[in-house]
């Protein structure tokens, strides 16, 4: 059996470590998606700075004409139209009013640098970011749960 003299494990772990170093720094530097999609019929899960997300759902799962303030950092922020449903209010009475959108959680789904966590919201309305209530982006779990 070959014993490595300590020049050659030396050099054999700088290797390794700067192997894993390079596949973290390229990770580090993609441009993170929107994460998903999660089920059928979705649009802009999966993509970077989407101008449309769609849930797959009723129309109160859709944000169009998206214009992002920022992207890359900590959060997404961009505003779009979305359908306002108000308190008492079935979905045939919604209508169609600015959101703002927050995408924030960045960390990787499928292998891929995303952002996890989805929320929009209606100022005008009073409503204000809520970290603990989101749509997980990768799953499609909501939060809170129950």
């Amino acid at each position: 059996m070959k014993v490595l003299s300590s020049r050659s494990l030396a050099w054999i772990t700088a290797v390794v470590c700067f192997g894993a170093l390079s596949v973290s720094t390229a990770f580090a530097t993609q441009v993170p998606i929107l994460a998903g999609p999660w089920g059928s019929y979705q649009k802009g899960y999966g993509h970077t700075k989407p101008t449309t997300i769609f849930n797959g759902g009723d129309s109160t799962g859709l944000v169009q004409h998206i214009q992002w303030k920022t992207w890359g950092g900590a959060r997404a922020i961009g505003t779009g139209t979305a359908e306002w449903v108000g308190p008492r209010q079935d979905v045939a009475e919604g209508t169609q009013q600015p959101a703002r959108i927050v995408l924030f959680q960045l960390g990787s789904c499928r292998g891929r640098r995303a952002y996890d966590a989805i929320e929009w919201y209606f100022p005008q309305h009073g409503q204000h970011f809520n970290p603990h209530q989101y749509i997980n982006a990768c799953t499609g779990t909501y939060y809170p749960t129950g």
